[in-house]
């Protein structure tokens, strides 16, 4: 699997930020088999500082609870600062918030529930990425 900050050229970086290592080792896997280039972060603290060294990916793939800095709070920093708060955002959550009320929290998102099945998200991560193939 590809862990690195940059990715590999012609491949759009995705970066994952999901707590649950199962789900963010599957779901990683699946990335790199469809051709993008994957980094992953256990929580938004991590995300963050990643990004804050410079991590310039495509999409961000955002779990919402999660310990530490929830998804709510990464979302809020994200925003908050002018170099981050462009980078697209996919929202993977299995939270029972309506879609419009999450939307509402969360800003310019777009939003996969839990469980998903492995096409929906990769519709949903590319309608993210219109000028990608990947």
């Amino acid at each position: 699997m590809l862990h690195s900050e940059q990715p590999v050229q012609g491949r759009s970086l995705i970066l994952l930020i999901e707590d649950d290592q199962d789900i963010r080792a599957s779901t990683a896997e699946l990335l790199v088999d469809e051709g993008f280039s994957v980094v992953e972060a256990a929580d938004g603290s991590a995300a963050l500082a990643r990004l804050r060294r410079g991590l310039a990916p495509s999409l961000i793939l955002l779990d919402l609870m999660m310990p530490g800095l929830t998804g709510w709070g990464f979302r809020r920093e994200q925003l908050a600062d002018p170099s981050l708060r462009d980078i697209p955002v996919l929202v993977i959550t299995a939270s029972g918030m309506s879609d419009n009320v999450l939307k509402q929290d969360l800003g310019d998102v777009g939003l996969v529930r839990k469980p998903f099945a492995a096409q929906a998200l990769l519709t949903e991560i590319r309608a993210q990425l219109p000028s990608r193939t990947s």
